[in-house]
């Protein structure tokens, strides 16, 4: 599979972007069980081109990351060409344009899925961006901004002529936000489209090494992007890859292997952030690891509520005692009494 010049394997599994999640203590986490193209958390263009510090931080990118791209939005042209060829100096393999985010703050301001609802401005900014850099420029966006403009196929014919190397689609409409179910359907349509030629990724609620194959051989996706499944199992790119390589399935993962990975996730997070920042940033992974253990809830509660490493540690070494040999279900259930 190619992006650009980018070459990536046939049936990638990649990373997707997600703010206040893939950091880089979690995305270690994700290359390391195979993970084969990773993003940044979402970069502000306003925020970039005024220096904010944060933003900055953002976008610092590891050798190990590599095949790795940035993540822009933004609503206005001008800023996000900027914003472009700034970001072209930190050295990503590619751009990645955002047109998904469906929270309020940004799609209502024209930015992210708002976009959805001003396609012209979509196409003219992407053009915009696709002749302001070298580097290859993929788009990430949805079927439509609700039920009654689920225009995706007419778009993402519009978006390859801007000249972008890839896109993605998530199998929801804006209005949908997270809930529901994603319909692969149209993603499967707009990649049988003979008019595409681009790379089509698909995501959306694949939590499953056989999901994952469903989206490949049913809809005929060239690469799936993983999002909110992967929070807490980083081990889910690991188990997708060795189910699409050898048709079985690996052995489930036991609760104190998964105690290894969050510390090891913590310990990486120490290496950039003090203790107090690391263990904070590791709470919206102590909300879904663990999930479906009996009699989970009070530690789980304890370990939101925890300020201190030390307290932190105390805590996983309680859960490998008491649950250790337990194994994780591949789909984790929420019951956890």
């Amino acid at each position: 599979m190619k992006i650009g010049k980018l070459i990536l394997p046939d049936q990638a599994v990649m990373l997707a972007p997600m703010e206040d999640v893939t950091d880089t203590a979690f995305r270690y986490m994700c290359k390391k069980y195979g993970a084969d193209l990773m993003f940044s958390e979402f970069v502000s263009s306003e925020a970039l081109i005024r220096g904010v510090n944060k933003t900055l931080k953002k976008m610092e990118i590891l050798p190990y990351e590599h095949p790795y791209g940035i993540q822009l939005y933004g609503k206005n042209i001008d800023s996000m060409v900027q914003s472009a060829r700034l970001t072209e100096e930190m050295k990503p393999d590619l751009i990645d344009i955002n047109y998904g985010c469906p929270v309020k703050k940004v799609a209502m301001k024209g930015a992210g899925a708002g976009l959805l609802i001003e396609v012209p401005s979509m196409i003219k900014m992407t053009r915009e961006i696709v002749r302001a850099t070298s580097l290859p420029v993929t788009v990430k966006t949805r079927l439509g901004w609700d039920d009654d403009s689920k225009n995706i196929v007419e778009i993402a014919e519009m978006l390859q002529d801007t000249g972008i190397a890839a896109l993605t689609i998530h199998g929801r409409t804006r209005a949908q936000m997270y809930r529901g179910e994603a319909d692969w359907t149209l993603i499967g349509k707009v990649k049988n489209n003979p008019r595409m030629k681009i790379p089509i990724i698909g995501n959306g609620d694949i939590n499953s090494p056989e999901k994952a194959r469903e989206a490949f051989e049913k809809y005929g996706v060239d690469a799936i992007m993983i999002g909110r499944a992967s929070i807490g199992r980083p081990w889910l790119f690991r188990e997708i890859k060795h189910y699409l390589q050898t048709g079985e399935l690996l052995p489930s993962v036991t609760v104190s292997e998964q105690v290894d990975m969050i510390i090891e996730q913590l310990e990486k997070g120490l290496e950039r952030k003090d203790p107090g920042r690391a263990v904070v940033s590791m709470r919206r992974f102590f909300a879904v690891a663990f999930k479906g253990l009996r009699n989970f809830k009070d530690t789980r509660i304890s370990l939101l509520r925890a300020g201190e490493l030390d307290e932190v540690m105390e805590i996983l070494n309680e859960v490998r005692i008491n649950w250790g040999d337990q194994v994780l279900s591949s789909v984790p259930s929420k019951d956890e009494k």
